[in-house]
């Protein structure tokens, strides 16, 4: 019962923090170890959740949810051949075993169904883009599509592709142009894809719930402004700001399913950000935060193998 109830508390701790973390403006001046500790609240609190029904339906084998769920099965197998029974079990116990095992499949089933889902678009994008763009010597390693309109994004995987329009190129100058595709190379080999992933399945699955939904916004928000730091390196923050306004003035065309865009939502967030930096964290306290998000990570799967 003790590990139960310990998994619930984080489950709740883990909860409650993505809840906080979702007004909170500091991750703005860290992004990458807020993006960090967001992946490790969401791990934690889907493993936390499983974790306290399993270890509460497990508890009668005293050998914790792993070595638990052996036992069980090791149980099941003999009944079903004759050769032993069940561990005595209440109705609550399999409730919660039942639930547990149903979460734990959802949440799976929903993760990969949302990568295939994903991987699917981007490869119906990529035949699209083989039909319709074409390379610039203007700007080597870019796609370009003749479209009027504002687009610029970033089309990740194995071999990642930054793409942009013909209305792009003209309404950008060369330095603002530079900036925006620095950005989205940023978005190419940090595999911000990757990091908005869970988030994007959780809201598939949870779309009525509202901290889901502003946990994806944050976390998007704040894989935009990792983008922004990087591009940053290569460029004025200023002209990638005015590039941002004016692709939010000329009405940018959104980003495929699968692709991460230039523009995107909360983008005056963004301009701000870039026009008047705030003081970055700490290099003490971004480490700290590191530390701590992996040490959260960590906490449930020791708990599942916790003989208690």
């Amino acid at each position: 019962m003790i590990t139960a109830a310990v998994l619930t508390a984080l489950a709740v701790a883990c909860a409650v923090g993505a809840w906080r973390l979702t007004s909170a403006r500091w991750p703005w001046r860290a992004p990458r170890a807020a993006i960090l500790l967001w992946q490790s609240l969401g791990v934690t609190w889907g493993l936390a959740t499983v974790g306290a029904m399993l270890a509460y339906a497990l508890e009668p084998y005293g050998a914790g949810v792993v070595y638990g769920l052996h036992a069980f099965a090791d149980s099941a197998i003999s009944f079903g051949m004759g050769f032993g029974l069940l561990q005595p079990y209440d109705l609550p116990r399999v409730a919660a075993l039942v639930a547990g095992l149903t979460l734990l499949a959802v949440l799976v089933t929903v993760l990969l169904a949302a990568g295939a889902l994903t991987l699917r678009a981007r490869r119906r994008h990529r035949v699209l883009l083989s039909l319709i763009a074409r390379d610039d010597p203007g700007v080597p390693g870019v796609r370009v599509v003749d479209h009027p309109g504002a687009a610029a994004y970033c089309l990740p995987g194995l071999r990642s592709e930054v793409v942009v329009s013909a209305g792009t190129l003209s309404l950008l100058h060369p330095d603002e142009l530079t900036a925006v595709l620095a950005h989205e190379v940023a978005h190419a080999r940090e595999r911000h894809d990757l990091v908005l992933l869970p988030f994007s399945a959780l809201t598939w699955m949870l779309p009525w719930l509202r901290v889901v939904r502003d946990a994806h916004s944050s976390v998007a928000l704040l894989v935009e402004m990792a983008a922004d730091d990087r591009a940053r390196r290569y460029c004025s923050p200023r002209r990638l700001a005015t590039a941002l306004l004016r692709f939010g003035t000329a009405g940018a065309v959104p980003a495929p399913n699968g692709a991460l865009g230039a523009g995107g939502e909360q983008v005056m967030a963004r301009v701000n950000r870039l026009i008047k930096p705030g003081a970055t964290l700490p290099r003490r306290f971004r480490y700290s935060l590191v530390t701590f998000s992996v040490l959260l990570s960590a906490s449930a799967p020791l708990l599942w193998i916790y003989p208690g």
